[in-house]
């Protein structure tokens, strides 16, 4: 007597950028098929698409991301690199003044991949779509899921021609980002909606593209000019990434009552007068313009609480921007769905497919990484005047306060700046920064004095033409 071959098991990742398609390379190695669905015809190389307007604006992927992406495509640093990326130490290379003062520029502990968004998403799309059993499905949306409330069964899909069908799935992955409609979807099943918080500090980015002077194409540290949400107006920040191709993508950003303007003309005057210190402006009289200014003000932190929900469906789980969206200055988006597809495979490796309550234990993995990127954002976000959602809690002061105190005590104590780097970039959780060490010398305070100035090198003045 032979055995009965067991059924082919088919999952289905609704949303083709970042976070889509690392959770189908997540899956392709727990499943027979991964079919990835995506409204938008997507590009053969680093091209815009309409359904990613926030490429336009400065984009990173922290070194706890970069791990994450690793473990599901190995080699993809290398990838990234050969196609004009770059891998950037933290905090050597980087420039920046927080709300306490300068910070140095300690050895290299951490780092960042900087690149267009168009050129990471192409790169990542490349390697995923070469890999065995996934399929992708574009110029395709999906309109709901089917099943029950016990356990979803499939998707309805509608292709670009109008003509619409059912696709059966053992496991559905909602990766369609911001605009997803998963708690609509789950109410036509009959489950509840989940608890959802907001907190939107009115920030408007505005970001363009720029020359850099030629002397500074190989090696030129990121430039953070950071708010002060505790000033008492507006916050004004700027950030400065160098990338690919020998330029610079700029982003100056202000809350409620300083926000910078679309028009080009006063872009420049904005990042040297606006800002807490001239220093972008400064080097942006030496760049050549390349666009015009793209502005967004969809800068909201918005997170749904599925995982707290009493009756999660078999079969379904929330990732990326359709579980979490965070403001886009802390560069956390990425790294977040790259750790939320590496615990997605790992859920499923552990406890095996089709396993009751899998899809819940997914969703409650998934939930770890948000919640250290929400508070990192909710602790400084909350504070800004004119702020919209819950105001800040207790608890919320409490943890600003003491944020506070450890990023002053981080200007200059380099042990203190690596602990604090640990967590902003993801790779470990905020207990580290509640260390007898670290609590003892958040006591103590900095080790050196406060900088006087931005700590570039005479080289890199030189070569900005800062002199």
């Amino acid at each position: 007597m032979t055995d009965r071959p067991s059924p082919l098991r088919t999952a289905v990742v609704l949303g083709g950028s970042h976070t889509g398609m690392l959770a189908a390379r997540a899956l392709a190695d727990c499943a027979d098929r991964v079919v990835i669905v995506e409204r938008d015809a997507l590009p053969d190389g680093p091209e815009p698409r309409k359904g990613l307007p926030q490429a336009r604006h400065a984009h990173m992927l922290w070194s706890g991301g970069v791990r994450a992406v690793e473990q599901l495509l190995p080699g993809i640093t290398e990838a990234l690199q050969a196609a004009g990326g770059r891998r950037h130490p933290v905090t050597t290379g980087v420039v920046a003044l927080s709300a306490q003062g300068w910070f140095r520029r300690w050895p290299e502990s951490h780092h960042v991949i900087l690149a267009g968004r168009d050129l990471l998403d192409a790169t990542v799309r490349a390697q995923v779509l070469a890999g065995p059993r996934i399929d992708l499905v574009d110029r395709t949306e999906a309109l709901g899921l089917t099943g029950t409330g016990a356990a979803v069964t499939g998707v309805r899909l509608r292709s670009r021609d109008g003509a619409e069908r059912t696709l059966p799935a053992d496991l559905v992955v909602d990766a369609t980002g911001r605009g997803s409609r998963a708690t609509r979807w789950l109410a036509d099943l009959g489950l509840p909606a989940p608890e959802l918080r907001e907190i939107d500090p009115g920030v408007v980015y505005a970001s363009r593209l720029f020359r850099a002077p030629e002397p500074t194409w190989d090696s030129f540290p990121v430039i953070n000019v950071q708010p002060d949400p505790h000033g008492g107006g507006p916050g004004r920040s700027g950030f400065l990434l160098p990338i690919e191709q020998g330029r610079w993508i700029v982003t100056l950003c202000g809350t409620r009552g300083g926000e910078p303007s679309a028009a080009n003309e006063e872009f420049l005057p904005f990042a040297r007068e606006r800002l807490r210190h001239p220093l972008l402006g400064e080097l942006l009289e030496r760049a050549e313009p390349l666009s015009d200014v793209s502005v967004t003000r969809s800068t909201v932190n918005r997170r749904h609480f599925y995982e707290r929900i009493p009756v999660w469906p078999e079969n379904f789980t929330v990732l990326g921007d359709a579980l979490a969206v965070f403001n886009p200055v802390y560069g956390h988006g990425l790294a977040v769905a790259a750790q939320s597809a590496v615990l997605l495979r790992e859920v499923i490796r552990r406890h095996g497919w089709g396993t009751p309550g899998l899809a819940r234990r997914v969703q409650r993995a998934a939930a770890r990484p948000v919640r250290a990127a929400w508070d990192l954002a909710l602790g400084q976000d909350v504070f800004y005047p004119g702020a919209t959602g819950s105001g800040p809690t207790v608890r919320d002061r409490l943890v600003s306060a003491y944020v506070g105190r450890l990023l002053y005590t981080a200007t200059g104590n380099g042990r203190v700046a690596r602990r604090v780097t640990d967590v902003t970039s993801l790779e470990r959780g905020a207990e580290v920064l509640l260390a007898p060490r670290v609590l003892l010398a958040a006591a103590v305070g900095p080790l050196r004095p406060p900088l006087a100035g931005p700590p570039l090198t005479e080289e890199e003045r030189k070569a900005a033409g800062v002199l």
